[in-house]
């Protein structure tokens, strides 16, 4: 084979190459927010495209608040996530209550806003935990300013990454 012959086939074979890898459709890239509801729902027990969040401020702390959503689901699915909410927020009360926050940051990330001050000022906060209808509520108390603000900069947090739409200011509990 000669030497033109060589170059024209090597040349023939890197632009049909080329051509094929500027055609090959590019994978999609992840969505982040996509990403932490799986996470969330293999740690929290339930589909959180089919659940809501919402975290509130109040003067004197705060609250999560979960609820199985009941457009567009049969009431088993409903009961499945409501169910699955009772179970998990009882065990946050208790955990966040000895100073565990380490399910928020296999949700979120290590560098969760406010879980290392709360975690220090546990002995300040009361974590309670309240049944609703559609799931249930962690009600979160303290007179402690430092650990208020920790608990603020930590809901404001959740509100971001969750996208729950909800204000961040400071509510009438």
């Amino acid at each position: 084979m000669s030497l033109i012959t060589r170059l024209t086939v090597g040349l023939t074979l890197t632009a049909a190459t080329l051509g094929a890898e500027q055609a090959a459709p590019k994978p999609p890239v992840a969505d982040p927010h996509a990403q932490m509801n799986a996470r969330g729902a293999n740690v929290m027990g339930f589909d959180q495209v089919k659940t809501s969040h919402h975290f509130l401020l109040f003067a004197d702390g705060g609250a999560i608040d979960v609820s199985a959503n009941d457009k567009n689901e049969g009431r088993d699915e409903m009961m499945g996530n409501r169910d699955a909410i009772r179970d998990h927020l009882p065990h946050i009360a208790t955990m966040f209550g000895v100073g565990d926050f380490s399910n928020p940051m296999l949700v979120h990330g290590p560098n969760v806003p406010g879980t290392k001050e709360l975690a220090a000022l546990k002995a300040r906060i009361t974590y309670a935990y309240v049944a609703t209808d559609r799931g249930g509520r962690v009600n979160i108390i303290t007179a402690d300013p430092a650990a208020l603000a920790a608990l603020h900069k930590f809901l404001r947090f959740q509100i971001a990454d969750h996208k729950t739409g909800d204000s961040g200011k400071i509510e009438t509990r």
